[in-house]
């Protein structure tokens, strides 16, 4: 019986099916990195720990993502995007497990750590898309894949705001929804994700792995615990020197290597070097919305004189979830305009509308319909970078390079965020409104505006590095999937 190739619908089913099941992996990843920031204080109080103790919750897990995120994507670069990414899958579905299960602070890190491996799954998302989907439904693909982000991290902020409710909340029962989504998310890539069809093979580069976690943790941990440290103390420091010294030592280990984990002249590339500065900053303005509006709601206009007196759920459900949703929704637009108008001018109008967005949160936060549709406009900012900024990366690196570009991509969208949070708490405590004894300090509103002010400036950064930094650079609006030349090697994606 003679073998009938598929059809062109049953083809394009195929992909519509393999995007979906990456797009909820995707929203898994960007849920890891929210989900506990309502629960915190339950689990400090719970645990009977320390706020300094406490913190370490959230930044085990920026810690993680960090070491492993790079790793893993040119592992599975190496040796299949399919068996690494249901490895990830199940690292997080047994850290999700130990910290649904645990009361004990030092076992909800360890879990937490094993959660933050999550993070890798986005960049190996992309590369599997590159592989997989045709050329004319590529940006497309990877914009919804990218405009799954920032709505996992609405969608974790809600369901942990409604898993919490009542007057004996668990915080268990958020890490139990973390479980279930992970393990619906492995079946989907185990039924629906092809195996890779292109391995580049080769050693891994262990010394290199281990030199580059050794930077990005001294790099990472002052930026997070630094507000708790202290930013002259010795330990916040000598961390920023030993970052100095590690980065050094990194770039010399990887020249030496005969397989480097990463091609140190990905650095150089203009189109890489300002996507990654254009992901820096859309994380930094990306977090100082999320965590100044949530903050800022949260006010009791009685005591401070401004803001709305918001529960923690309200806060998320009201103020925050729209801005995730227009978020998804305005990742498909921006997949067009890349197609229509380049990756570059893609982010530039994104940038635009991130000024507009916080221009409006700076100079009228006073009503809850401004800092609503104040925070939809950042939201249509946030999802077209997103969708601009793998387009940009994928045509300018060979794809045998996509996962660790992307992985490296996604890593300074996280230091972005690291950095935003730790400049924002420490804007709100520096300046504090006199209240009586024995009452919780409470920031200046001016703190707030200076934090909207500072994460619009990042657009205002972003539209530089689009309109002037890659200028330059050439950015195809279609990269096909990867090919595979004779000899075995894979070719550059057409573009």
């Amino acid at each position: 019986m003679s073998h009938t190739p598929p059809t062109a619908p049953a083809r394009a089913s195929g992909q519509t099916a393999v995007v979906l099941v990456l797009g909820l992996a995707a929203m898994v990843v960007s849920m890891m990195q929210t989900l506990v920031v309502p629960i915190l204080g339950i689990i400090q109080r719970d645990l009977d720990v320390t706020t300094a103790n406490v913190s370490w919750v959230t930044t085990a897990t920026l810690l993680s993502a960090a070491v492993f995120t790079p790793l893993l994507g040119r592992f599975g670069d190496q040796h299949g995007k399919k068996p690494t990414l249901v490895g990830v899958l199940l690292v997080m579905i047994a850290g999700s497990v130990l910290a649904a299960t645990t009361s004990s602070l030092t076992w909800l890190i360890v879990g937490r750590v094993l959660q933050g491996a999550a993070t890798a799954i986005f960049p190996l998302a992309l590369s599997v898309l590159r592989e997989e989907v045709r050329p004319e439904r590529l940006h497309g693909a990877m914009a919804l894949v990218s405009g799954t982000l920032a709505f996992g991290s609405g969608l974790a902020l809600v369901g942990a705001g409604l898993l919490t409710q009542g007057d004996d909340p668990d915080y268990h029962r958020v890490f139990w929804l973390a479980v279930v989504l992970a393990v619906v998310a492995l079946i989907g890539v185990l039924a629906v994700v092809p195996a890779s069809r292109t391995k580049t093979g080769g050693r891994t580069d262990w010394l290199g792995a281990l030199t580059l976690a050794a930077l990005l943790v001294l790099l990472l941990l002052p930026v997070s615990q630094g507000h708790e440290w202290g930013w002259t103390s010795g330990r916040t420091l000598g961390s920023f020197a030993g970052a100095v010294v590690m980065a050094g030592v990194w770039a010399v280990t990887e020249r030496r290597v005969r397989e480097p984990m990463v091609d140190m002249r990905m650095f150089t590339h203009r189109p890489v070097l300002f996507t990654n500065l254009a992901g820096l900053l859309l994380g930094f303005a990306m977090f100082a919305q999320f965590i100044g509006v949530s903050y800022l709601v949260q006010m009791p206009e009685a005591l401070a004189g401004y803001g709305f007196g918001a529960s923690v759920l309200a806060a998320s459900v009201v103020y925050l979830l729209p801005t995730t949703l227009v978020s998804l929704l305005g990742a498909q637009l921006g997949g067009v305009l890349v197609r229509r108008i380049g990756a570059r001018h893609t982010l530039a109008v994104g940038a635009a509308f991130g000024v507009l967005g916080f221009a409006w949160l700076t100079l009228a936060h006073g009503t809850t319909a401004s800092v609503i549709g104040a925070g939809m406009v950042v939201g249509v900012a946030i999802s077209f970078g997103y969708a601009a900024m793998p387009a940009l990366i994928v045509a300018s690196v060979p794809a045998h390079q996509t996962g660790i570009a992307n992985g490296i991509n996604s890593i300074s969208r996280s230091v972005g965020s690291a950095i935003a949070s730790a400049m924002i708490t420490t804007l709100l405590a520096s300046k504090t409104i006199e209240l009586p004894a024995g009452m919780p300090a409470l920031p200046q509103e001016s703190q707030f505006t200076l934090s909207f002010a500072l994460a619009g400036a990042a657009f205002v950064l972003v539209a530089a590095v689009a309109l002037l930094g890659l200028r330059a650079a050439r950015t195809p609006r279609t990269t096909g999937p990867t090919k595979v030349a004779e000899s075995g090697t894979p070719e550059r994606a057409r573009v």
